[in-house]
């Protein structure tokens, strides 16, 4: 258990480390592109001053006074964002640069760094084979800290959680429109989430942090390999020179990948993808730089 918990504590330091350098030097505004900016409610327009944005010009009342004016907006209220991070027994596994579970941190940290700010609250819902624990909204970095490093260092467990379970505790107790970020490899089948999810989605701006590994997409040609459920601890032999079973495991993985974006999209869900062999801090800031050019085109997706 001490080195478990001394793994995840430097596991956790170096993401933080990384997403603290890299991010704010890639990304640049109040909320990098993942949220809305400082108000979204129209107030009282006031004569233009030099430095304003001109993209809050009131044209109607410029006409009308024949001085330029500009739209005020009202300051939107602290936004509480809660995250559904799923540590089941299929996120300890990586083949390449990571474990999917590091990934799922990195994930967690991103999302934090991007919007615990201006006293923006963030609370998380954590979910492992044998239980689902509520960990509570609180401002602050210090506060989020302490929630990264408490799911960091949940113990892993043999199994899996319950998806739909996990996500339906972000539905209740039923809470004013925010940020939902579901962190999940999204292996269990699609009917048990798919309709808890459309049903977050419907109320709050919703993220899903989909968690992959390379192995789980297609096999390598290498001969015979023992595979081994982390969920079951069941050890199959596989022969992976065969190319009809390749070919037939591919189109299988292939599959069940689009039935979950499918799902996603369903749900309205802005869609990430990690991938346990990839950069994914670059993954999360050209994520972050898209749906920022997204709202400024007028769309969310």
């Amino acid at each position: 258990m001490a080195t478990d918990d001394a793994r995840a504590e430097v596991v956790l330091n170096r993401m933080q480390l990384l997403v603290t350098r890299k991010l704010d030097g890639l990304l640049q505004g109040d909320y990098l592109g993942l949220l809305p900016g400082p108000g979204t409610e129209a107030g009282e327009s006031r004569e233009y001053r030099p430095g304003d944005d001109v993209r809050r010009m009131d044209w109607p009342v410029t006409a009308r006074t024949t001085l330029p004016h500009v739209r005020q907006t009202v300051a939107d209220r602290e936004l509480e964002t809660w995250l559904a991070v799923d540590l089941s027994a299929s996120l300890d596994f990586g083949t390449a640069r990571y474990l999917k579970r590091d990934l799922a941190i990195a994930a967690a940290a991103a999302v934090s760094h991007l919007t615990v700010r201006g006293g923006n609250r963030i609370g998380a819902v954590v979910g492992t084979a044998g239980d689902l624990q509520r960990l509570p909204a609180r401002p602050g970095r210090k506060d989020a800290q302490g929630l990264l490093r408490t799911i960091a260092s949940t113990p892993a467990q043999p199994g899996r959680a319950d998806l739909g379970a996990l996500i339906d505790m972000l539905n209740r107790p039923p809470r004013r429109r925010g940020m939902a970020v579901v962190i999940s490899d999204f292996m269990t089948p699609v009917t048990q989430w798919a309709r808890p999810l459309r049903k977050l989605g419907v109320r709050h701006d919703l993220l899903a942090v989909e968690v992959v590994d390379p192995r789980e997409l297609e096999l390598p040609n290498v001969g015979v390999i023992a595979l081994v459920d982390p969920e079951t601890g069941r050890m199959h032999e596989v022969q992976t020179a065969d190319p009809k079973l390749r070919h037939r495991y591919a189109h299988a993985a292939a599959a069940q990948r689009a039935e979950i974006a499918s799902a996603l999209r369903g749900a309205n869900a802005a869609h990430l993808r990690l991938r346990t062999d990839s950069d994914w801090l670059l993954d999360i800031v050209r994520f972050v730089a898209a749906q920022r050019h997204a709202r400024t085109r007028g769309t969310t997706r």
